[in-house]
């Protein structure tokens, strides 16, 4: 297209907006030439009518020498587009009811819409906010350092980094302390992502290393909240844990990697020389950016190269299973695989809510249009063709659409915030959600499709060419026939994504609801937590760290309105997680396997009593346990059951991986009930093999071989929770020390927070469903209220001829059982097949259950009659001589 053309076009475009202006020059000009072919005729003696004769007819006429100039300089499709733009914004602004419900319903649909939209663009859509995201990948297993170490030295497709989340350090000497959430990095980690701090540098190269990995990196948010935005603490140092370290700089405000709940990022200490750390620590994950003409395969092939040989490289044997189906994949992809189908079943939720709204309005603009016959016909009957009353009937659709655009998208800028608080706040991504140009963009395609979809069924309908029926009909002051077959099916389609929308919600609540009332195996009235974190080096004495919690504990127990008092390590479902790998006596391990991983707490005597942890067999903790080289334990059931197939297990023994001594084998002195540690859905995890209690002494020692320095205080008292923090805050410091006090909840809370996830899918479907039953009723009432209209004539004369009120109430019921059975049939049918998608977020429910299919049906079958009342009523009540007289 050349430069004239364009701007020929461009010349076009912008003489629509001046066509008034335009007009008024043709016109003049027009009347010019004219003027001087008449002056001509009546040079040559003609007279001044039949000068004015030949003048127009030299011209070829004014009005189509009008029309091919405008032809020639203008765009006829444009000009359409505008006419019937201006003509749909009279024809609604006429029918101020029928815009402003049919802008709303499709408002709410939209403005769902958009909302999941922005969560589904920006969690699973946009690139990650690096530099070349697309050359980021995940390797799909977990390595220890020393693994991690010999990874990076032989891959050479790859930059590779590790990190390890859910470390947490004091931060002391500046204000009250504070505990701190930290990630472990490799040194590569930041160039690797390709990020550059706001203030200061990254690491360098080597700076995991032992003795030159005292440094720590700022998030932005603690270098504003802590540390008062001062740009000079880079250099300075902080202490952490009782280390100091270096404040080499400081990440900008939008850099949340791999979480947002990270405050700092600190070296991996990689010292080869720490055996159990470096070979047994964090299993952490390992990411990696293509090299130059490295690709995805290539870098398969080398990790499944290296992993066939790591196993040499521990100090113990691996077993055979450890990391067998290691891969390559996108490092996004790998982010957000865990939340993709519950936010791809969200977008399927809300688009169902979108077509029941189309459904309803599409509804509405068929009883509107009934009462439009009249302009049609004439239309018609003027020349219009088929093609020209569709698009204007479309025009007005889409018009209705983004209306109800605008109204969505204001609804869905409040709505991404309650879905930001509804959602879980570890969501990957979800900080980053937020409505721009690209979600801007989506609502108004969004409303064109829209516009569309519940427009072209009532135009095509309104469209058909049957004048004399119509004109007819109209003159007789009768409504024109809308086929009710068109009405009914979309009220049973309706129906249908209504009764899927109702039975998922169904679902989820009773599945939310099994997992509220699984038994987790301990008590949670009056029972109040907190979280107790000396630093680590307070701990390097263990004999010191046990003291200061016994007399914690006893200082806390005299506390008014404590009853009493105990800590461990790893509160149930508090999210954390402390294993070991255990030697059972008498069982051997096969070849090239390790020993069972047990989950391992660590207890004061007082714990089982107060949460109500029986003992099974057996004995419990006794003070005399806590002695520093009492070597008993207690097991869980499921443990006695697995290893020592339900036979006494009481004086069998144990001892931890990496103690070979006699005297350190451990005597199981009990045998309790299991408790839900992990999740309320499982005791421990799948890659764990069972659950060991052992007294808190300083032969309680953890991986690494140190005693466990942060503790849950478990208190269960009549105290509201300000009062015990309060009380807690001043035992710490008749203590003298400076330790953080932090999660301080009630354990019911500690439960619901476990469930958090499922709430809030719950929550969020539970809604949709009810905005479609609403919106259900509304599309019910619309379709029996027009067949009252068009059959109140019917109704009348059948009650004149001696029909009761009760026969007219039977004759709509029946119809509206017709499309609500039929609905409610498809959509059950439906449900069948597509609720078998929700089976990952079900528990204790089977996705086709009875009692949930039953009750949607039944709930929607009451919502249908009870959207009869109204149109009932007013059939019932209709005067038979009225409508005689009519007739």
């Amino acid at each position: 297209m050349t430069t004239n053309t364009v701007r020929s076009l461009f010349q076009r475009l912008v003489d629509i907006f001046r066509r008034p202006r335009l007009e008024r020059e043709l016109d003049a000009e027009l009347s010019a030439h004219l003027q001087l072919h008449i002056d001509d005729n009546l040079r040559r003696g003609l007279s001044p009518e039949e000068a004015r004769r030949q003048a127009l007819l030299q011209l070829g006429g004014l009005e189509q020498t009008k029309e091919a100039i405008r032809d020639q300089r203008s765009l006829p499709f444009f000009e359409t587009l505008f006419q019937d733009l201006r003509y749909a914004l009279r024809t609604l602004r006429k029918s101020p009811t029928f815009t402003l419900i049919a802008a709303l319903t499709l408002g709410l649909g939209i403005g769902a819409n958009t909302a999941i939209f922005s969560l589904v663009d920006n969690i699973l859509l946009r690139p990650l906010p690096f530099p070349q995201p697309q050359k980021l990948v995940s390797v799909t297993g977990t390595y220890p350092k020393g693994a991690f170490v010999a990874l990076r030295e032989q891959i050479k497709s790859l930059d590779v980094a590790a990190y390890a989340e859910g470390h947490e350090f004091n931060l002391n000497r500046h204000g009250d302390p504070l505990r701190l959430s930290a990630t472990l990095v490799s040194a590569e980690f930041f160039r690797v992502l390709g990020v550059r701090p706001f203030l200061g540098r990254t690491f360098d190269t080597g700076d995991d290393r032992p003795g030159q990995d005292n440094y720590v990196i700022l998030s932005y948010s603690l270098w504003q909240q802590r540390f008062a935005s001062d740009a000079s603490i880079v250099g300075r140092s902080i202490e952490l844990e009782g280390v100091s370290r270096e404040v080499l700089g400081v990440m900008p405000a939008d850099f949340h990697f791999p979480s947002a709940k990270t405050q700092v990022w600190i070296p991996l200490h990689n010292d080869p020389r720490d055996t159990v750390a470096y070979w047994a620590g964090d299993f952490m994950p390992i990411f990696g950016r293509l090299r130059p003409g490295g690709s995805i395969p290539q870098a398969r092939s080398e990790v499944g190269i290296f992993q066939s040989g790591v196993s040499k490289l521990f100090p113990w044997p691996m077993p055979a299973s450890w990391n067998a189906d290691i891969s390559i994949v996108e490092l996004k992809g790998n982010m957000v695989s865990d939340i993709r189908s519950r936010l791809v079943l969200l977008l399927g939720a809300v688009a169902l809510i979108l077509l029941i709204a189309c459904v309803n309005v599409a509804n509405l603009t068929i009883s509107r249009s009934s009462t439009r016959e009249k302009e049609f016909a004439l239309r018609f009957a003027m020349g219009a063709d088929r093609r020209r009353i569709i698009r204007q009937l479309l025009t007005e659709s889409i018009v209705v659409a983004f209306l109800g655009g605008m109204f969505g998208f204001l609804l869905a800028t409040q709505g991404l915030q309650l879905l930001k608080l509804t959602l879980p706040a570890d969501t990957p991504r979800l900080a980053d959600a937020h409505i721009d140009l690209r979600v801007l963009g989506f609502t108004g395609m969004l409303a064109l499709a829209t516009g569309v979809v519940f427009g072209i069924a009532p135009a095509l309908q309104s469209s058909r060419e049957d004048l004399a029926a119509t004109l007819n009909a109209v003159a007789r002051g009768a409504f024109v026939s809308v086929p009710h077959k068109l009405r009914s099916a979309l009220a049973v389609a309706e129906i249908a994504f209504a009764v899927l929308l109702v039975i998922s919600a169904g679902l989820l609540i009773r599945s939310f609801w099994s997992l509220s009332h699984v038994d987790p195996g301990f008590r949670t009235a009056r029972v109040l937590t907190a979280r107790v974190t000396p630093d680590q080096s307070y701990c390097a004495d263990p004999a010191r760290c046990i003291a200061f919690y016994n007399e914690l504990l006893t200082r806390v127990r005299s506390v008014p309105g404590v009853n009493s008092a105990a800590v461990v390590n790893t509160l149930p479902l508090g999210g954390r997680v402390a294993k070991r790998a255990l030697e059972i006596e008498n069982q051997t391990v096969a070849p090239g396997e390790s020993g069972p991983l047990f989950w391992m707490d660590v207890v004061t005597p007082d714990y089982f009593d107060l949460m109500r942890i029986p003992v099974i067999s057996g004995r419990a903790f006794t003070p005399g346990d806590l002695a520093a080289k009492s070597n008993v334990v207690l097991v869980s059931a499921a443990t006695a059951r697995r290893f020592w197939n339900d036979q006494n297990v009481v004086g069998t023994h144990i001892r931890l991986s990496g103690e070979k001594e006699k005297e350190d084998w451990r005597t199981i002195v009990g045998v309790v009930p299991d408790v839900r540690a992990y999740d309320l859905q499982r005791t421990i995890p799948e890659w764990m093999n069972g659950t060991i209690y052992l007294p808190y002494n300083e032969s309680a020692t953890l991986e690494g071989g140190r005693v466990p320095s942060d503790m849950s205080l478990v208190v269960q008292t009549a105290l509201e929770e300000s009062q015990f923090q309060n009380a807690l805050r001043r035992a710490i410091s008749s203590l003298g020390a400076e330790i953080p006090v932090t999660e301080l909840k009630p354990m019911h809370a500690v439960v619901s927070d476990s469930v958090s996830t499922s709430s809030s899918t719950t929550i969020l479907f539970v809604t949709f469903a009810t905005l479609a039953l609403l919106l259900g009723a509304i599309g019910i009432y619309g379709v029996l209220s027009f067949l009252v209209a068009t059959r109140t004539r019917e109704f009348g004369i059948r009650m004149s001829l001696g029909a009761l009120p009760r026969d007219v109430l039977l004759l709509i019921f029946k119809e509206a059982a017709r499309f609500a059975f039929a609905g409610i049939a498809l959509g059950l049918a439906a449900a069948l097949v597509i609720t078998r998608l929700l089976s990952s977020e079900l528990y204790g429910v089977s996705p086709a259950d009875p009692f949930t299919f039953i009750g949607a049906a039944a709930l929607m079958t009451a919502v249908t009659f009870l959207a009869c009342y109204i149109p009932t009523r007013r059939a019932m009540r209709v005067d038979p001589m009225i409508a005689l007289r009519y007739e």
